[in-house]
């Protein structure tokens, strides 16, 4: 079988890919000052404990998900036989500088003429707020898709079709948030040989199947 030359696009996404992730939040507070002297030059009495407490702080708010969990174990490997045929189901994982923030797996394969691409990312906020504000920044670049029932607290997806020297390569991602955490799942795929793509359905489904196990899996690293 003769082989054929890949696109630009995908040959560098064949090749390793370096994702660092920088996750930080600090927050601090002073001491309490000294009371003022009451009126009469009298110091003012002491504030007892229970007045001097405040409420807590947000690096003191619980947190469902403390760690992500491992990513190439995050999708099954029945599911990524199936989305993505011929990939060794070990996946890879990409570096990371915090692996307890950021975690990111990628399986992809060409056999025969069918290429597939599948990359499982697991984003660890500091709490739920902090996670619905990266979730809506995310889902507003890519528009165009639109809600997932029943998957995390929230989900979205959306599906594109590109072109490059004549081949297409249909592209879905899913982006999921459950509490504190976000799952963000990209799938996509080429037939090099007919030069089309697969169906704007097969990807989608394909995403969500992978996205619903993975958001399954984030008790693993908690």
């Amino acid at each position: 079988m003769r082989s054929l030359p890949l696109p630009l696009t995908l040959t560098a996404r064949l090749s390793p890919v370096a994702v660092l992730a920088t996750v930080g939040w600090a927050l601090s507070s002073g001491p309490l000052a000294p009371a003022a002297p009451a009126a009469g030059g009298k110091p003012a009495p002491a504030k007892t404990a229970t007045q001097s407490a405040s409420a807590p702080s947000a690096s003191a708010v619980s947190k469902t998900y403390t760690a992500a969990p491992a990513p190439c174990q995050g999708v099954g490997a029945k599911t990524i036989g199936s989305l993505v045929p011929g990939a060794k189901t070990a996946g890879k994982e990409i570096p990371s500088t915090d692996r307890t923030a950021r975690r990111t797996c990628t399986w992809n394969a060409l056999k025969g003429y069918d290429y597939r691409w599948l990359d499982v990312t697991f984003d660890i906020a500091d709490s739920a707020d902090d996670a619905h504000t990266s979730y809506m920044e995310r889902i507003a670049e890519k528009s165009g898709g639109g809600a997932v029932p029943g998957l995390g607290d929230e989900a979205y997806s959306v599906v594109n079709l590109t072109t490059e020297d004549k081949q297409q390569t249909r592209e879905g991602v899913v982006i999921a948030r459950a509490d504190n955490a976000l799952v963000v799942v990209t799938y996509n795929g080429s037939d090099f040989e007919s030069k089309k793509a697969p169906g704007t359905d097969e990807i989608n489904k394909g995403a969500i199947k992978a996205a619903k196990e993975a958001v399954a899996a984030l008790g693993k690293g908690r």
